[in-house]
């Protein structure tokens, strides 16, 4: 039974009502059952870091790669730190494709008429005697053609005209080189060639040898005490033919040493 106040509002005059039990509130959520295998699973994202710090790509690098949702595609040599398995990872690692070098094969050519450098004099000088007529050959193409023909060169007289020194007159022309030598110094091959003369000169020379090198060019060894050579005989650059001396119109031991192109006398200083 209600009454009606003053104020209009109804105010009950039965029993009050019994109060509803409070509900119980949970405070731990249910255990998901598929939790542990989605944190197992990780993210392209985490995907990424973990690459970068094994294979020493910069870790930051590999974040700010991964946040802007590009792929990220990296190739390390077959022997790197690292490799990918399994297809579904998003970064992936391949071995980088090595290009095939190939050689072409090269002919080399060792006979010893195919070497023309400094390395064989010899052959220098064979080809610069077929090229052209021993007479038009230039001084500085011919120059250094002719070995020492002794080893120590010291000049006593030069070529050309002087004064004699048997006679002591003036305008003597002489036709080689004087170098200083010792009697019984070896005396060398100035260059490759046969042996044309080995004897006695009757106008000067004493003891001497003439080698012929081929194509108009002969060198000759004057005043020799002794010489090992013949007629004939083919001699190398450097090969001892002689001994020093002063047999013939000499005052003293020394080599007198002569160049002939074409039999004519030329400046040995042009070919050594």
């Amino acid at each position: 039974m209600t009454t009606q106040t003053v104020r209009g509002r109804r105010r009950a005059t039965g029993p009050a009502p019994e109060p509803r039990p409070a509900a119980v509130v949970l405070t731990g959520r249910p255990r998901d059952a598929h939790r542990d295998e989605r944190r197992g699973r990780r993210s392209p994202f985490r995907q990424v870091t973990d690459f970068a710090a094994v294979s020493g790509v910069g870790q930051k690098a590999g974040i700010a790669l991964a946040a802007t949702g590009l792929v990220l595609t990296v190739a390390v040599p077959a022997t790197g730190p690292a490799t990918a398995t399994g297809a579904a990872r998003t970064g992936s690692v391949s071995a980088a494709a090595q290009p095939e070098v190939k050689a072409a094969a090269a002919e080399i050519n060792f006979n010893r008429t195919a070497v023309t450098t400094k390395g064989d004099p010899d052959g220098r000088l064979k080809q610069l005697l077929s090229a052209q007529s021993v007479g038009s050959i230039t001084r500085a193409a011919s120059a250094g053609s002719l070995g020492a023909p002794l080893d120590s060169m010291v000049t006593a007289s030069a070529f050309g005209y002087r004064v004699s020194p048997i006679t002591g007159g003036a305008g003597e022309f002489h036709r080689g080189q004087d170098y200083a030598a010792q009697c019984g110094t070896a005396v060398h091959a100035a260059a490759s060639g046969t042996v044309t003369f080995s004897g006695w000169h009757p106008y000067g020379g004493g003891n001497r040898v003439v080698i012929d090198h081929g194509n108009g060019l002969e060198t000759t060894y004057n005043h020799l005490s002794s010489s090992s050579v013949h007629v004939g005989q083919q001699v190398s650059r450097g090969d001892v033919v002689a001994m020093s001396g002063t047999t013939g119109a000499s005052t003293g031991c020394h080599l007198h040493f002569e160049v002939m192109v074409n039999g004519e006398v030329v400046d040995p200083l042009g070919w050594l």
